[in-house]
């Protein structure tokens, strides 16, 4: 396994729709293996194949599973999911506004709305066809993942961004245009 380096904006791959996965073999296994490795040792809690240079629709996902957030998040704490192909096929009409980040744009935060609930269905990490039904967090780490297979980051749809080091943490489009993540 390799812990892989996880690509910025200023990168085209970040920008363009992922490609279709096709094949399940070594190589792919590889990938979800070193993507694991990664993001174990990144601050985060999902990582889209586009993060680390590689155009496929694959991402992978785990929440915390310390006694806080398995008392938060219960069955779904800790577990590694991994979506190939991933497409939703029902979203909730309620939204709920939430600060995300991004790996690929460290220091940075945002305002974003997504869908609360969500129902997603695609491939595991072997091929075989999954389905599941997301609510919370879990839902919102699975829409923003999910964005960066269709070249698409929060950056785009947040309502601000902003560095939370800030000194007086305030949102970006009151910050400097040059200081703001493209």
């Amino acid at each position: 396994m390799a812990n892989l380096p996880i690509i910025q904006p200023d990168n085209p791959i970040l920008r363009k729709r992922a490609h279709k996965v096709t094949s399940f073999d070594a190589k792919f296994q590889k990938l979800i293996d070193d993507m694991v490795e990664t993001l174990e040792k990144a601050p985060g809690v999902g990582l889209a194949a586009p993060q680390v240079a590689v155009s496929l629709r694959v991402f992978i996902a785990r929440l915390p599973d310390d006694e806080q957030s398995k008392q938060e998040y219960g069955e779904n704490a800790g577990v590694l999911f991994v979506f190939a192909n991933p497409e939703f096929v029902k979203t909730s009409k309620s939204m709920v506004e939430g600060v995300e980040g991004c790996l690929s744009i460290p220091g940075w935060v945002g305002t974003v709305d997504r869908h609360e609930e969500v129902v997603i269905r695609g491939q595991d990490r072997h091929g075989k066809p999954i389905k599941m039904k997301a609510k919370g967090w879990l839902a919102r780490v699975f829409q923003h993942e999910a964005d960066h297979l269709d070249g698409r980051l929060y950056i785009d749809i947040a309502k601000d961004v902003w560095q939370p080091d800030d000194e007086e943490d305030q949102p970006a489009d009151e910050m400097n245009a040059e200081k703001r993540p493209e």
